[in-house]
C-alpha cells in the first residue's frame, strides 16, 4: 500500500491507537506525540510496519521550556527510504523521570541521547553508556537549558605552577554597568566627532 504524508498521518492513528497522545499534520510534516511509556513501543511500530518502514533515526533533540510542568520535549526523526517520508515523534518529560533509551532499536540512539543528556540533562534510562559527549569532564550543569548562566559556572584555565588545566569558579571582574554614552569608554557617543562641521555647513546653506 502506497501512502502519502497525509493517508500515513490517518493509517498511523488509526492503527496505533490510545498508544499516541496526538498525530498531527501541519506543513506537510506529520508529527506524532507519545507519554514515555509508549514511546518504544510506538518507534518499533514505525520501524517495523510494513505500511511505515521507518528504519532510520536521523536525529534525537531536546527543547526546553521551563515555565511548563514538563519542561523538556524530546524529539525523534525517523527516516524511511522506501516511502521517501519523514515523521517526527515526540515525547515530553522533567528533569526527574527517565525516557526510555532507544538503542535496542536503533544504533544511532547511543550518541544522540548522550548528547541530550549533556546539553539538557535528560536522562535515558538503560542506555548503556550515558555520559557527557561534548562538554570536558567536570563540566557543571547541563549549558542548553534556559536557566543556565551565560557565563557558566566554572571556567577553565592552565595553571603555570600546577603544570595543569584547574577549573574555577567562574569570576566577574567588572559589574554590570550602564552605559551612559558620555565617556569615551562607554561606547558610541551619540555626537560623533566631526559631526559639528556638518551642522556649521547647513547653517552657512541656510543664510
Amino acid at each position: 500500500m502506497d501512502l502519502d504524508i497525509k493517508d500515513l498521518g490517518d493509517y498511523i492513528s488509526s492503527t496505533i491507537g490510545a498508544d499516541a497522545d496526538d498525530v498531527s499534520y501541519a506543513q506537510d510534516e506529520l508529527t506524532v506525540t507519545v507519554s514515555a511509556d509508549k514511546l518504544i513501543k510506538t518507534l518499533g511500530f514505525l520501524r517495523d510496519d510494513a505500511n511505515c518502514q521507518f528504519k532510520q533515526l536521523m536525529d534525537i533533540c531536546g527543547v526546553d521550556y521551563p515555565s511548563q510542568p514538563l519542561r523538556f520535549c524530546v524529539v525523534y526523526h525517523l527516516l524511511s527510504l522506501t516511502l521517501n517520508l519523514r515523521v517526527r515523534v515526540k515525547v515530553w518529560t522533567d528533569e526527574d523521570t527517565a525516557i526510555p533509551t532507544a538503542t535496542g532499536l536503533f544504533s544511532s540512539a547511543g550518541w544522540f541521547e548522550r548528547e541530550a543528556w549533556d546539553l539538557f540533562g535528560i536522562y535515558f534510562s538503560d542506555h548503556p553508556d550515558l555520559r557527557r559527549i561534548l562538554t570536558d569532564y567536570g563540566f557543571e550543569g547541563h549549558p542548553l537549558r534556559k536557566d543556565f548562566p551565560l557565563t557558566g559556572y566554572v571556567e577553565l584555565r592552565y595553571d603555570d605552577e600546577q603544570k595543569r588545566v584547574v577549573y574555577e569558579p567562574v569570576k566577574l571582574t567588572q559589574e554590570f554597568r550602564s552605559f551612559d554614552f558620555l565617556s569615551p569608554w562607554e561606547g558610541v557617543q551619540t555626537v560623533l566627532p566631526g559631526d559639528e562641521k556638518a551642522e556649521d555647513a547647513g547653517k552657512e546653506d541656510a543664510s
